[in-house]
């Protein structure tokens, strides 16, 4: 990457510094990319917890005289929209947990096929598709009310998309 003044660094400079510059230098390269992983995928999860709130709030807000109705799972009964204390502490420990959740599977994932990687010596579906299999069954773990059919459903789906996505990455 060509050098750019601080003053002239674009977002899409900074996007693409990524995946060149390392966060966290752990001793081992399996640690480096589980906390790198986590920390990105954490942010975006926070990112996208945020979005999701505010958007719910901006229609909610919107729409007083009942003509649009969003129907949406309120995982904490005090987050109404509201300027208060409770609301602010309820989007925060949502957004916290959103953003764990998205870490860890991330940090799984990629820890989980960089082992298989080194333990076979070769990335392919077959490593995805394990990688995808437990990292579905260990985020349907956090919800709130797991059962053992949607463990096994968040495992099959977790295994069928990280396989189409190693299978598809060449495509692309």
């Amino acid at each position: 990457m060509e050098k750019v003044s601080m003053e002239t660094r674009s977002l899409l400079d900074d996007i693409r510094g990524i995946d060149k510059s390392c966060l966290f230098d752990l001793g081992h390269p399996l640690l480096n990319r589980i906390s790198e992983s986590f920390v990105k995928a954490a942010g975006i999860g926070a990112v996208q917890a945020v979005s999701r709130e505010a958007y719910f709030t901006a229609v909610e807000s919107g729409s007083r005289d009942g003509a649009h109705t969003v129907t949406k799972k309120q995982r904490f009964p005090d987050l109404k929209g509201e300027t208060n204390k409770k609301s602010i502490e309820a989007l925060v420990k949502s957004t916290g947990k959103e953003s764990f959740q998205w870490g860890m599977a991330a940090g799984m994932y990629s820890g989980l096929t960089y082992g298989l990687k080194e333990a076979r010596g070769v990335h392919d579906w077959k490593n995805s598709a394990v990688a995808g299999a437990i990292t579905g069954a260990a985020l349907a773990l956090t919800s709130e009310d797991s059962s053992h059919e949607q463990i096994v459903q968040c495992a099959i789906t977790g295994a069928a998309i990280s396989t189409a996505a190693n299978l598809l990455a060449g495509v692309f």
